[in-house]
């Protein structure tokens, strides 16, 4: 790995290092799930980051996808597992992280176990290590706790502008023999008292550029525009789009750019079986 590119992932970890602790304090009963996303990613360019993707703010069975649409009056109550996945990126390279917090209570044995699991694959790790020796250990450790993991939900390889690289690392166990080594990747552990899996449910709020293609709607150029300029071909949240245009309109020039294949859409995803989900993430360079 290049001694530019490793300056980058080190000064991307600096800046997830120090928004992790604002981003704890943040997550309390009462709290506005808008304006602890918009607190999170003010933090992240205040200190010469870019957000990577949107703030996911994704609470009990909502595993992962959610973040606050344009004026959204959800706010965070007892009992809710608020679970936090933040990205900042620094020159493309991204480093990624996510947390859960149990409202009300200092411990919850789903986070314990996703924590627990995070830490123990973190060690296995090294250069010419294989994908399902690192899944083998994530089951086993959630296993052990009597929960199950998610297991269409994966850690994965980052690359530059790419927060979803190769290899995919499953939650659960398989026999997938790519060697991880010389990169970044994320082990991304999600931990249910459900069924195991999750499935595309409305709403959707996040988008990535796809590919440019002629469009009817200003609202939509602009949008398209703006997906490969400001936003650097990374996902984006519809409440970015929020000064184009009423959102109303947002939402018409969305669909229009889905129809015609320009955009990739993100749905929110939920616990198949209502469950309640806990995720704990981590951003390790194997060199």
């Amino acid at each position: 790995m290049e001694k530019e590119v490793v300056e980058s992932y080190k000064k991307a970890k600096e800046i997830s290092d120090k928004v992790l602790p604002l981003a704890k304090r943040l997550v309390k009963e009462d709290a506005s799930i808008l304006e602890i996303a918009e607190k999170i990613e003010s933090k992240i360019k205040e200190l010469g980051g870019k957000p990577a993707f949107p703030v996911n703010i994704s609470i009990n069975e909502i595993a992962a996808h959610y973040t606050p649409d344009i004026n959204d009056t959800l706010r965070i109550k007892a009992g809710d597992l608020v679970k936090i996945d933040y990205g900042v990126q620094v020159n493309g390279y991204i480093w990624d992280r996510a947390f859960s917090v149990f409202i009300g209570e200092k411990k919850h044995p789903l986070i314990e176990a996703s924590e627990k699991a995070l830490k123990e694959a973190l060690k296995t790790v090294k250069p010419g290590i294989k994908v399902f020796e690192i899944s083998e250990v994530i089951e086993d450790v959630v296993s052990s706790f009597g929960f199950n993991p998610v297991r269409n939900l994966s850690g994965h390889g980052l690359e530059r502008y790419n927060q979803h690289a190769y290899p995919s690392i499953p939650n659960s166990k398989n026999t997938i023999q790519a060697e991880i080594k010389d990169q970044a990747i994320a082990i991304e552990v999600f931990v249910t008292d459900g069924s195991g899996y999750v499935k595309e449910s409305a709403p959707t709020l996040i988008y990535k550029f796809k590919q440019a293609k002629p469009v009817r709607m200003w609202e939509a150029r602009k949008i398209l525009e703006k997906a490969q300029k400001d936003f650097e071909l990374l996902p984006f949240a519809k409440r970015w789009l929020k000064d184009i245009a009423s959102p109303l309109k947002i939402d018409l020039a969305l669909r229009q750019l889905l129809e015609v294949d320009a955009l990739t859409d993100f749905p929110v995803l939920k616990e198949i079986s209502g469950g309640k989900v806990a995720q704990s993430e981590e951003t390790i360079i194997v060199e």
